[in-house]
């Protein structure tokens, strides 16, 4: 289908419309017994799950409902790595409280949505690799290095310059990564890029001094020599979005920002916000 045909083309404004009435009109249509089938998917049949604050790269466009959650980075050594939480055996969950002194606690729950809850590395106890591993298939640089292979600071040495012919060069190099997915057949997607602008986000300088407080000290340790990462599903029906990825997103003013071809949905990785969202509650784990 040529992307001008596209189900919500942003000249016609109507995918803020469509979003807007559809979702309405869902809504008033559940009955009863569509009420109870969507409280049995987050009642304490499952695990964890329920009403959960995080942080997110914001949602700008597009039929998707919110950001996709922001994943801490540490490096060690050079190598780049994915934070994740102790487990908290009272909260039935990995959480750490107040994250970097941001007052924002970061929790596993955070990515319990899109089937990703069904994942051995999203159970709070698990025992998992947190390096950020190549995936390569999206950006052509990745072809270089065999998928697996864990990502370090030298093979972003260019990201001020970086380009792939995708809107404007020099905004930020990205990488398809896995993360915690070793010997799991649900493999954990994510996104990382190393910005100049995310370096301006960690020190509150320029327009970011207007972020909240909380979140612009979470980013300020959740985010590491430039680089930020996400869990990288549409939060509309979980598709792998992109950082110039996609040709097309120009078409709908995202050449420079994260976009899904599935719907145009569009996230802003230089925007983050703090919102809410059901978290799904994760099978019961065997033994």
């Amino acid at each position: 289908m040529p992307l001008d045909e596209d189900k919500y083309p942003a000249e016609t404004g109507r995918r803020r419309f469509v979003k807007g009435v559809v979702g309405s009109a869902a809504l008033s249509s559940v009955g009863a017994g569509g009420l109870a089938a969507v409280d049995a998917t987050t009642d304490a049949a499952g695990e964890g799950g329920g009403t959960t604050q995080f942080v997110g790269v914001e949602n700008t466009d597009g039929p998707a409902p919110r950001g996709m959650p922001i994943i801490p980075i540490e490096i060690d050594g050079g190598q780049i790595n994915g934070v994740w939480p102790e487990y908290d055996e009272a909260a039935g969950a990995a959480i750490t409280r107040d994250f970097g002194g941001s007052g924002i606690d970061y929790s596993s729950a955070w990515f319990q949505y899109c089937g990703m809850q069904t994942a051995a590395g999203i159970y709070p106890q698990a025992d998992q690799d947190n390096a950020f591993r190549h995936s390569p298939g999206t950006f052509s640089w990745q072809g270089e290095y065999e998928a697996g292979t864990a990502l370090t600071v030298d093979m972003f040495s260019d990201y001020q310059e970086w380009g792939n012919g995708i809107g404007r060069a020099g905004v930020g190099k990205p990488a398809s990564v896995t993360w915690r997915s070793d010997g799991d057949v649900t493999s954990i997607p994510v996104q990382i890029l190393r910005s100049v602008e995310v370096e301006r986000m960690a020190n509150g300088e320029g327009e970011y001094a207007e972020l909240p407080s909380n979140v612009q000290s979470f980013i300020s340790a959740a985010t590491d020599q430039g680089f930020i990462a996400w869990l990288n599903k549409c939060t509309h029906f979980c598709c792998v979005p992109g950082f110039k990825k996609n040709a097309g997103s120009a078409n709908f003013g995202a050449a420079n920002e994260i976009y899904c071809g599935c719907h145009q949905s569009v996230y802003d990785p230089f925007s983050p916000v703090q919102t809410t969202f059901v978290a799904l509650p994760r099978p019961p784990q065997t033994e």
